[in-house]
């Protein structure tokens, strides 16, 4: 009896001893999970605080280049709540620039980059020269490293190394010497051309160094590459900066820096005076620039091209120099809405811009030197040339009011 006593109480001992290991068990279990969890939720609000201090730190910069968009590279630190994010704004490339915030609290990391680019037009020039109705006239030596088009005659004694198309029905070429083909309705004596196709019921009494063909269709007229919305959108760009009532003037080897702006009077640079273009400058009237000056567009602008425009005449000479930011693909676009044959007159040894006019002519001679010429009407004569830069097929300007900018995309990493 004894003996079944013990077994019995050794037996509920031993229950109860399992019993307050399995309790102990759950309870370290449970202790456990929860630590588990308070440290999961602990480094989860780290995580999110430091993702929260990196945004803060993308909108700073937004904000400080929403006030200057033109500002330089910039690295800094800033302190959101306990977490702390490093800022990164690079120089402009391209046009954008991939901002970068790296937010940290307690160990825990957070990047996060946004794409900021500034809106574009896109703007193509195929062609050396790009010429209207008003035709082409070339003379003295005058020569195109580059493709023509021209909805007018061409006619003269100058050299044109690649090809020519003539557009509509009557038009024709005579007198130029032609190092590649051309399509035209006529090519009349004294022109030299390789092969030549020109339209039934036109005369090809030129000389042709290759194969003469016929068709019948007459050859297609395109429109000038820029529309007059974009014009008036870089105009209203300039309005958007700054104001200048009357006239300004950048004289006797002065350096200053504009844009973007418009000026309701005249533009003079003169003199070995140099201005630097950080925006899209428009003239109400006329611009001259003269004497060794130098246009050129602010760093800032990276591949962008900028412009330089007016409604008056636009008059450079004397050994001018016009640069783009250094970078490849950009370039000084010179453009005159005015519509005289006389809105754009460029002399004396300038080189290095794109000339532009919507309506009116441009006059190129004494040793100019140029990347594109387009207009209604354009002559050129005394050893002018203009050498043709691939980069044009694909030329990109800041575009909308004061060259606005854009978030292209904003993510983490």
């Amino acid at each position: 009896m004894t003996a079944k006593t013990n077994q019995k109480g050794y037996a509920v001992s031993f229950v109860a001893l399992f019993v307050l290991v399995l309790m102990l068990t759950i309870a370290l279990s449970v202790g456990s999970l929860n630590l588990y969890r308070q440290k999961a939720a602990t480094t989860s609000i780290m995580a999110t605080q430091s993702y929260y201090a990196a945004e803060a730190g993308i909108e700073d910069a937004l904000l400080r280049l929403k006030e200057n968009p033109q500002m330089p590279a910039a690295s800094y630190s800033l302190t959101a709540g306990n977490a702390s994010t490093n800022v990164n704004i690079p120089a402009i490339l391209a046009g954008s620039r991939a901002i970068t915030s790296q937010g940290s609290n307690v160990g825990m990391i957070k990047n996060i980059q946004v794409v900021y680019s500034q809106d574009t037009q896109n703007v193509n020039f195929y062609y050396g020269i790009e010429v209207g109705e008003g035709g082409l006239q070339m003379s003295n030596g005058s020569v195109v490293l580059g493709n023509v088009f021209s909805g007018g005659n061409i006619t003269g004694t100058g050299t044109i190394d690649n090809d020519v198309v003539i557009s509509g029905n009557g038009h024709s070429i005579s007198g130029i010497y032609v190092g590649g083909n051309v399509l035209a309705y006529s090519c009349l004596t004294p022109a030299n051309v390789g092969s030549l196709t020109y339209v039934q019921g036109g005369a090809h009494t030129c000389k042709v160094r290759g194969t003469t063909e016929v068709q019948t269709e007459e050859i297609s007229a395109q429109p000038l590459p820029i529309p007059q919305s974009q014009i008036d959108d870089w105009k209203s760009s300039a309005a958007d900066g700054s104001v200048i009532t009357g006239d300004y003037s950048v004289v006797n080897k002065q350096k200053k820096s504009l844009g973007p702006a418009k000026i309701t009077g005249n533009l003079t640079i003169s003199n070995q005076a140099t201005l630097t273009l950080t925006g899209t400058v428009y003239v109400a009237g006329n611009i001259s620039v003269s004497n060794g000056s130098t246009v050129k567009l602010s760093s800032s602008y990276g591949s962008l091209g900028g412009v330089l425009l007016a409604d008056g005449i636009i008059s450079i000479g004397n050994g001018n120099n016009f640069f783009g930011s250094g970078q490849e693909g950009s370039y000084v676009l010179v453009l005159s809405t005015n519509t005289s044959d006389s809105a754009i007159g460029v002399s004396n040894n300038t080189e290095g811009e794109v000339l532009y006019t919507s309506e009116g002519g441009i006059s190129i001679s004494n040793g100019v030197s140029l990347l594109e010429a387009t207009g209604y009407k354009i002559t050129m004569s005394n050893n002018s040339s203009i050498s043709y830069s691939r980069g044009l097929e694909n030329i990109y300007f800041s575009n909308g009011p004061g060259g606005s900018w854009k978030v292209l995309s904003w993510q983490e990493q």
